[in-house]
């Protein structure tokens, strides 16, 4: 048996195009176009890299971006005045502070100060709130990626056992309560899970989020199990080589002949996280102008 490779790259494609339809529509009923602000402080290269690809994704949906570069040594006080400016702006439906900050910022502060309904990426405590209690709020871009990916490959997840590797508020905790929320019976491990191989035999749904390469390996799974990939891991560069081949959480060789359906890094969840930060920004759109969420939304 070879395991089937979830496409996450196509999945996004369509996904992107979906959203760029809708927000064609958006600008017509509410006479402008939706809008995402991502502010970017410092010059992390990773972080310019991702902005650049924001920027670049936004515009490309036909939704209005607008970058704010500020200087590493920016002061907390004028990065919340920044937010606060942002929050009152009408033309402004998303917004998305790129972490991590530099070390003189406090992540929760700034997160704190984002309005709730222009909170995009999902990390705001009310929207984690929401989510929790089942209203509807802004789910985390990657955990609501994996969603679409697994249900969209089994359908209904009632009764199906998942197990999460990894309890982070941005992918693990958010992914056990979508997947709760979906009816299956979920179990969270982490560093500290007493014999973790026997956890993860037992599940037909595994979602790997801990960060450490290869982690996973395929004697691990259950026979059959769907499995998705979080983790994006260098390795060191072999000889010859001039960077290391990028691998997931999970032993992907192995896995694959073991797992039902599998999803590959690169090109599993990572191209999922922007195409959901647009969907969000649209959704964020619809709700501030008063419109009716799209259901293919």
């Amino acid at each position: 048996m070879t395991a089937e490779r979830i496409d996450g790259k196509a999945f996004a494609a369509l996904l992107r195009e979906r959203v760029g339809a809708l927000a064609g529509q958006f600008e017509q009923k509410a006479g402008r176009k939706a809008g995402l602000a991502v502010v970017l402080v410092g010059e992390d290269p990773a972080s310019q890299v991702y902005v650049r690809s924001k920027h670049k994704a936004t515009v490309a949906a036909g939704m209005e971006s607008f970058e704010h570069r500020l200087p590493v040594d920016t002061s907390e006080a004028d990065l919340l005045a920044l937010v606060e400016q942002l929050n009152a702006d009408d033309a402004v439906d998303g917004i998305l502070v790129q972490l991590p900050l530099p070390d003189h910022l406090d992540e929760q502060s700034v997160i704190a100060s984002i309005s709730p309904d222009k909170d995009v990426d999902g990390f705001h405590v009310t929207n984690a709130g929401r989510l929790a209690v089942g209203q509807n709020g802004f789910v985390p871009c990657t955990p609501l990626g994996c969603m679409m990916l697994l249900t969209d490959r089994l359908g209904d997840l009632s009764g199906l056992e998942a197990v999460v590797i990894g309890r982070s508020n941005i992918v693990g905790k958010p992914m056990a309560q979508l997947l709760l929320d979906a009816n299956a019976t979920v179990t969270i491990a982490h560093s500290r899970t007493k014999d973790l191989p026997s956890v993860v035999k037992r599940a037909d749904i595994v979602v790997a989020a801990v960060g450490r390469a290869e982690m996973v390996k395929a004697e691990w799974l259950k026979e059959g199990a769907t499995v998705i990939d979080v983790g994006i891991n260098r390795l060191p560069p072999a000889e010859g080589e001039e960077k290391g081949r990028l691998v997931g959480d999970v032993d992907y060789a192995g896995a694959e002949g073991i797992a039902a359906a599998i999803t590959p890094v690169p090109g599993g969840v990572g191209p999922m996280t922007i195409a959901v930060l647009l969907r969000n920004t649209l959704v964020a759109a619809h709700r501030n102008a008063g419109l009716e969420v799209p259901q293919s939304l």
